[in-house]
């Protein structure tokens, strides 16, 4: 879990290597427990701050804990989406470190509803609104393991290559089972919804691979953290629209 939590958060623990964060990926979806939790607590300061406050404060102390690195995939995807030329040129775009307005138009179009979300499950009640956020992180990170498991790289050299690798053979059913189901505690806690919430998950992630596979050639890290992210956003909609 240390491996885990030493790349995909800013918890200050031993740094793991690439490979021996690989080996225990099946367990990402627990990383939405840890940083959900810092946007839990300001989401509870609701009772004494307006609920769009609260729900902008929280969302940037999840960001935050996830380091941003999720955030720049938006960024990127964004624009390489936005890119014209084919799929080289959308490759080329995705790994350019340059923001341009696709990036910022995917900014807006995945966090302005995240923060409306927040707000309004604020203003309905605090405490439902900090299990939602929990249920948000962990099936955001169930997301990104669906697509890990699914998708297959765009390049030999890219970082998700040793997650695909490891998430092959014996271990992918494991990990498949863990992505679907561990959201659903804190779902069935927040809407009577819960049996259709649990699959926002899978169906993003299926979004996400086949995207692509047609843009890209297949997955990378952008696109694995894309995927977390517009999941996040997609569920937590859903929640505040089943109030």
């Amino acid at each position: 879990m240390k491996a885990i939590l030493s790349f995909f958060t800013v918890l200050p623990v031993r740094n793991a290597s690439l490979e021996e964060a690989a080996r225990e990926v099946r367990l990402l979806p627990l990383v939405g427990l840890v940083t959900g939790l810092p946007g839990a607590v300001l989401l509870l300061a609701a009772y004494a701050l307006p609920p769009g406050v609260a729900a902008t404060l929280a969302l940037g102390a999840v960001l935050l804990a996830a380091g941003l690195h999720h955030a720049d995939g938006v960024l990127d995807v964004g624009d390489a989406l936005m890119a014209h030329g084919g799929r080289n040129r959308s490759r080329e775009v995705l790994s350019d470190s340059r923001v341009g307005i696709g990036g910022l138009g995917a900014l807006f179009v995945v966090y302005a509803p995240t923060v409306a979300a927040l707000a309004a499950l604020c203003a309905d009640s605090p405490g439902r609104a900090a299990l939602a956020l929990f249920a948000g992180e962990v099936a955001s990170r169930s997301a990104m393991l669906l697509t890990l498991a699914f998708g297959e790289p765009a390049d030999a050299r890219s970082s998700a290559v040793p997650f695909v690798r490891a998430l092959r053979g014996p271990r992918h059913t494991g990990a498949v089972v863990v992505a679907l189901l561990a959201p659903l505690p804190f779902l069935l806690a927040t809407s009577a919804l819960a049996p259709l919430a649990i699959l926002t998950a899978p169906l993003v992630a299926w979004g996400g691979v086949r995207v692509a596979a047609a843009r890209f050639g297949g997955i990378g890290g952008d696109v694995v953290g894309a995927a977390g992210e517009v999941c996040r956003a997609t569920l937590l909609v859903l929640l505040s629209a089943t109030m």
